[in-house]
């Protein structure tokens, strides 16, 4: 696919953010893109707010997880004819400031997923949160038999192949990472990671992401995509025999 060509938009699911909202999706229209929010059932003020901006929202009438939320904002944005999608949250977490950079990380790697990984000021990030993200990535990178940085992050290019598995068996968040799996081993894509900034100090609300629960249900899934996909030896060595593919250039003009 040449990327230069490409129909995206970004999508932004979204659960009780009045705080963020209005300012994550003007700032991504600042920039002249295109932008889906789905409203996961919220009962403050979020679909009011984005509902007064020039974008497409829809919304779940209850909570049915992130997963979901996604799966219905891919749907529509392949029903609106998008060959790729960008994902990020709605709670001030993801900067539309990055999204130049990882479109130019997405022409320069066509046909591969890219991750806003969360490399730098890693600092920030609650010691508990880090530990999980250092389980999850080993964990994933093992399953996808490739090395992929920050499994967790939610802002990331969906290039059409990830979009047409759309309806793979997998919610909440453990969608996300049923995603990585699935295009690297059955779609062959591979994964490329742009540095951004761990962001975790500020007016966010409490994340909705548990590192018990969702961990827990990640790496249950995990395992069984490890064993299903079978070459478990050569898959754990393909994932531990290089790093991650990081683009990290600059983006001018």
């Amino acid at each position: 696919m040449n990327t230069s060509d490409v129909r995206w938009c970004v999508l932004i699911p979204c659960l009780n953010e009045e705080a963020a909202i209005g300012q994550v999706v003007q700032s991504v229209l600042n920039l002249g893109a295109p932008v889906i929010v789905v409203d996961d059932g919220s009962d403050d003020r979020t679909p009011d707010i984005v509902g007064a901006l020039p974008v497409t929202l829809l919304r779940h009438q209850q909570r049915s997880g992130k997963g979901e939320a996604l799966r219905t904002g891919f749907r529509e944005a392949l029903r609106q004819g998008y060959d790729a999608v960008l994902t990020m949250d709605g709670d001030g977490q993801h900067l539309a400031s990055d999204i130049p950079r990882i479109v130019a990380a997405a022409k320069r790697y066509p046909n591969h997923i890219v991750i806003g990984a969360r490399l730098l000021d890693r600092e920030q990030q609650p010691k508990g949160r880090r530990r999980a993200n250092a389980v999850a990535d080993w964990g994933i990178s093992w399953a996808c038999a490739q090395p992929v940085a920050d499994t967790q992050s939610g802002q990331r290019w969906y290039p059409r192949a990830a979009l047409d598995l759309v309806d793979l068996p997998a919610e909440n968040f453990v969608f996300e990472a049923a995603i990585l799996i699935a295009a690297t081993r059955e779609r062959g894509l591979d994964v490329v990671s742009v540095p951004i900034a761990s962001r975790y100090q500020g007016e966010f609300r409490i994340s909705h992401f548990s590192p018990v629960r969702d961990v827990t249900r990640i790496t249950f899934y995990t395992i069984g995509q490890v064993i299903r996909h079978g070459d478990v030896t050569a898959s754990y060595r393909r994932s531990r025999a290089s790093q991650p593919i990081v683009f990290d250039a600059a983006v001018t003009g």
